[in-house]
């Protein structure tokens, strides 16, 4: 592994790791025993009640430290046994420790609305108004506690180890990559995402049909999972009252359904513009539309020989990295080393940012991230923290593309809102993913604006820069919403059975050519894409998808008041990702920059910040040509 994970314990499975294991599971059962003893919430019993509240926030600062750590581990290295296995007991660890918040959501539900009241009127509770307002919200559709202890339970073996099977078969799952040369190679499935984005379209459809081929093999697993991960779910609902299951998925955004209406008014307003980004790559590859497998493709070559094979792209990597490590510049595809790839995003962030760009050179001096490509790490990329050590942990596979390197910057934003957040207490750090991606999403447009207007960067480049941003609006504007339309579709086809593996595939096609529209060429739909979308099956979260849009929209409209304000707009911004936790999305981002989310005009105005990049990225694109400048050849 790359990164150093010393400063969590010395060693896995080492008596520090054991003491403190041991020591927390001990500390939650006795909570929890303190906890089911006392009497409902009342003005006599509020400094129990109290003590009980700051026993858990010590739980989940020390939870968070132990959960890290084994997170770590089991990503890096999903086919470590002892990993796997310390996982399986952290989940049971965790439905204990939920096992309080059930003691506390039953005096919550409870009590009156004055006695509620002056119990957060407490000192000791300053600051944890929300996280309590949230759970007596939670509480009032609650089954009684002796049921949600049983689900707690039941999670472990249920909910929970669906997802658990999937993270697994998905490790351990590889494909035959066919290159164009006849090169056949065996990769792990983590691999795949990087030839997705590959210049040459006929290794992007290789890695494509392949890498479908092998997550057939699993369909079944998939879909069993898939439709007892929702069964599970819908399940629930129905026994604590819940009839609309974007109920829940509103509430663990933290939003309003006032405010997810507003966000898609705004974008289906404006959806030709992304549409637009789609068809500009489908002319430029002198095609009718894209296929599903070119939504990463960038329009320009990487190497000035065209795109390479076999020993002829090792030779020509080489090349390119010696050239990039000169000039500094960015390059499209493969060929960029991780150390050249940090640079520039420290050169990117300091530049625009100096805050950020201090923070992510601690990121890399102290080896936080684990990068490199290896058999059996787990796919996609995370950011992870201890709240005891105020340190982050970023989790990524860099294969030297362009989306690597943006996706290194948007994990470092994830990290840095940690250490912005290092000092509030843990009830005032539970900020919903709504808000979660604002300080990534900000962090990419940091990168990408820092790098057009830095002056060792070539029209070349930039114009690969300008590719990225766009590139990057299709995804979030039209990849995500048609997850967020195929998983409602799904759950609402779900509460009247399970959905075979060919319905799955259908709903799965229709929702991509209904988003997408005729930007998407007939027949270019991935059917297979709820299988090799690890989003679908995250249990802790249901609807893993409208948040990134969220956070995509909410990033660009901000920084469309950094590039107005400048250095004036940063103390508001950093107030805004400090007090995420402590309000509603809506009144967090009123109070700090006065903007109103429940506005389809906020959310079309930002979508039509993507109109001057394309309007650039066209007119260079133009200009190419003119000048014979040359696009990636396609077959």
């Amino acid at each position: 592994m790359n990164w150093d994970l010393r400063s969590y314990f010395p060693s896995f499975g080492g008596p520090e790791m054991r003491e403190f294991k041991s020591a927390l599971a001990a500390d939650i059962a006795a909570v929890r025993k303190r906890a089911g003893a006392m009497a409902r919430l009342s003005q006599r019993s509020g400094a129990s009640w109290e003590r009980i509240v700051l026993d858990h926030e010590d739980l989940i600062r020390r939870m968070s430290h132990l959960g890290s750590y084994i997170n770590c581990l089991a990503s890096a290295d999903a086919r470590n046994e002892a990993y796997r296995k310390e996982e399986a007991e952290l989940t049971r660890l965790r439905a204990e420790m939920a096992k309080i918040r059930i003691e506390l959501l039953r005096v919550l539900k409870d009590a009156s609305e004055a006695t509620f009241t002056r119990f957060l009127s407490r000192p000791a509770l300053k600051g944890a108004d929300n996280y309590l307002t949230r759970a007596r919200e939670e509480a009032r559709r609650s089954m009684p506690r002796d049921k949600e202890v049983l689900a707690a339970d039941l999670a472990v073996d249920g909910l929970q180890a669906w997802g658990r099977l999937y993270e697994t078969l998905s490790a351990k799952l590889e494909f035959d990559m066919e290159f164009p040369d006849g090169r056949s190679e065996r990769l792990p499935m983590a691999q795949r995402r990087s030839l997705l984005d590959h210049p040459d379209r006929r290794i992007r459809r290789a890695a494509f049909e392949k890498g479908n081929a092998a997550w057939a093999t699993i369909e079944d697993a998939a879909a069993a999972a898939l439709n007892a991960i929702a069964g599970a779910r819908l399940t629930l609902n129905r026994h604590r009252g819940v009839t609309d299951f974007l109920e829940i998925a509103l509430f663990q955004a933290g939003i309003s359904r006032a405010t997810l209406d507003a966000l898609l008014e705004g974008l289906f307003s404006r959806l030709e513009i992304p549409r637009r980004i789609l068809r500009l790559h489908a002319r430029a590859m002198g095609e009718n539309g894209i296929a599903w497998y070119d939504l990463g493709a960038p329009l320009l070559p990487q190497h000035d020989s065209g795109p390479e094979t076999g020993d002829r792209e090792r030779d020509s990597r080489r090349k390119t990295e010696a050239s990039a490590s000169a000039t500094g510049g960015v390059r499209a595809a493969i060929g960029l080393p991780w150390e050249d790839a940090t640079a520039l995003v420290a050169r990117a962030f300091s530049n625009a940012y100096p805050a950020l760009g201090s923070f992510f050179h601690t990121v890399i001096d102290k080896k936080w991230v684990d990068w490199e490509p290896r058999p059996a790490k787990r796919p996609g990329g995370f950011c992870t923290g201890s709240m005891l050590t105020g340190e982050s942990r970023v989790f990524m596979t860099y294969n030297r593309s362009v989306r690597d390197v943006l996706t290194l910057a948007h994990e470092a934003g994830h990290a840095f809102h940690g250490h912005l957040m290092r000092d509030v207490r843990p009830y005032a750090r539970a900020y919903p993913m709504t808000l979660a991606e604002t300080a990534s999403t900000f962090s990419e447009l940091i990168l990408v604006h820092g790098l057009l207007d830095d002056g060792s960067i070539g029209d070349e480049e930039k114009t690969r820069l300008l590719d990225m941003e766009a590139g990057y609006g299709a995804v979030y504007l039209l990849d995500v919403p048609a997850r967020y339309e195929f998983e409602k579709a799904f759950y609402e086809e779900r509460k009247t059975g399970e959905l075979s593996v060919s319905r799955l595939k259908t709903l799965m096609a229709e929702t991509q050519r209904r988003v997408l529209g005729d930007a998407l060429v007939d027949g270019g739909e991935d059917p297979c894409f709820w299988i090799s979308k690890l989003h679908f099956y995250i249990t802790g979260l249901t609807f893993y998808n409208f948040p990134y849009t969220f956070g995509f929209l909410l990033s660009r409209g901000l920084y469309a008041m950094f590039e107005r304000e400048r250095e004036g707009f940063l103390p508001k911004y950093e107030a805004l990702l400090r007090s995420a936790g402590s309000d509603t999305p809506e009144n967090v981002v009123r109070k700090t920059v006065g903007c109103n989310l429940q506005r389809p005009d906020f959310w079309a105005q930002a979508v039509e910040t993507l109109e001057q990049p394309i309007d650039r990225l066209e007119r260079r694109l133009d200009q190419l040509r003119d000048s014979g400048g040359y696009l990636v050849p396609q077959a």
